[in-house]
């Protein structure tokens, strides 16, 4: 089975997206599957291109049996909504143009956002005769309502869209049962959705108490109880709440903040943190994998923050990655939404109020005092029962062959 994929996120970005649709389209390789993907060049989460990516308009690469076609996008910094649309419109037509001059695979794997996809999608699906298969990683007209990103009339339009990308889609997948709801709801046949949930990293499962002290050595970090948060730092993660609760925590040396990675939020952060003269908290840049392990196990409690407009659909990958290496979790969201639900229902922490400093804090000293193996016991075997490599990566070949199996049979 030959697979095109279409995303906007790919190797070598290390969160989110690029990571989900990567660890995707290799396994379909090692799987004797046929592979490329239309992307652009690597930019997130800093939101700024690489050297050695710098000032190309298109360039094709190989990886681990992928073939990677890239094609320019517009990248903001700093970015704005209206920045935002067009970064996201000059994708679409480069990703257009890109596979248009690609030879005609079997299926379409098409990951959103960007919604605008969606017009390509059905564009080549009709013009190659080949299903397309939407896949659903962040409902963007729900999320830009939520947090007010864009007016009224911008949404209504998104709306459109989505349902036309719904409507042509062979199959939908998303991420969680929350955000498969909420499909249906809009309209989609349940049958017509599949669960293609995020896949843990299998090698988290072996994390070393000797990588966590090598880590602290390296960052002087001390015996320090270690409170991380790593990856995106934007608008809707709301780290605000971070500050504020080690604003209330600075008197006492026994507790340290680490921040880790970037995003279009860090430098208002860092400058916030530096006017708040918080020498309790600490800022890292995004760590290659051996310092990523090493922060793991060198993390007492990781943190999930989220503004409490985000949509209750939400689902950070990073919660995944935290229950997988056995971390104990406290997360400051909305208790309406999925994080809240996969925290409770696995054991493996406690949930806050959104952007209740003080509730944070308050947790946090609770866990301290606490014996917190048994958060890490029930995390790993509640990671290992949900997100094992075997059977997500299994349904996600599985539906794309069900998909690329029933427009052939219908061709007959």
């Amino acid at each position: 089975m030959k697979v095109q994929i279409l995303s906007i996120n790919y190797w070598p970005e290390v969160t989110g997206i690029g990571a989900f649709t990567t660890y995707r389209a290799e396994h379909l390789a090692a799987a004797g599957h046929e592979v490329e993907v239309c992307t652009t060049f690597p930019y997130y989460p800093e939101w700024r291109v690489p050297p050695e990516y710098a000032g190309k308009i298109a360039r094709v690469e190989e990886r681990n049996g992928v073939t990677i076609v890239r094609g320019y996008a517009y990248i903001p910094n700093p970015v704005t909504a209206l920045k935002r649309v067009v970064h996201e419109a000059s994708f679409v037509i480069s990703a257009t143009i890109r596979a248009l001059g690609r030879k005609r695979p079997d299926v379409l794997l098409v990951v959103s956002p960007p919604l605008g996809l969606a017009a390509p999608a059905i564009m080549l699906s009709r013009l190659w005769n080949i299903p397309y298969v939407f896949d659903v990683e962040d409902l963007q007209p729900d999320a830009a309502a939520d947090l007010g990103m864009l007016p009224g009339w911008a949404i209504a339009m998104l709306r459109k869209v989505e349902a036309a990308a719904y409507r042509h889609a062979r199959m939908v997948t998303t991420l969680t049962p929350s955000m498969k709801k909420r499909i249906v709801e809009k309209g989609v046949p349940d049958e017509k959705v599949e669960l293609l949930e995020p896949r843990m990293d299998d090698s988290l499962s072996n994390l070393t108490p000797e990588e966590g002290a090598a880590f602290r050595r390296r960052y002087s970090l001390g015996d320090e109880f270690l409170v991380t948060h790593s990856g995106n730092v934007g608008v809707k993660q709301g780290l605000d709440v971070i500050l504020n609760a080690a604003a209330l925590d600075r008197g006492d040396a026994s507790m340290r903040f680490l921040i880790v990675g970037n995003g279009a939020d860090s430098q208002r952060i860092q400058r916030r943190a530096a006017e708040m003269k918080l020498g309790n908290v600490r800022f890292l840049p995004l760590l290659d994998q051996p310092d990523f392990r090493g922060l793991l196990a060198a993390s007492d409690v990781c943190l999930v923050t989220q503004q409490h407009s985000v949509s209750a659909i939400a689902f950070p990958s990073k919660v995944v990655t935290y229950l997988a290496a056995g971390r104990p979790i406290i997360a400051s969201v909305n208790r309406d939404c999925e994080v809240a639900r996969v925290i409770e229902e696995s054991g493996a922490g406690r949930v806050v109020d959104a952007e209740e400093p003080e509730a944070l804090w308050f947790a946090l000293r609770g866990m301290q005092s606490e014996d917190l193996s048994k958060y890490a016991e029930k995390a790993r075997e509640y990671a290992l029962m949900r997100w094992s490599s075997v059977r997500v990566l299994g349904n996600l070949e599985r539906s794309l062959t069900a998909a690329a199996g029933a427009a052939a049979s219908s061709a007959v």
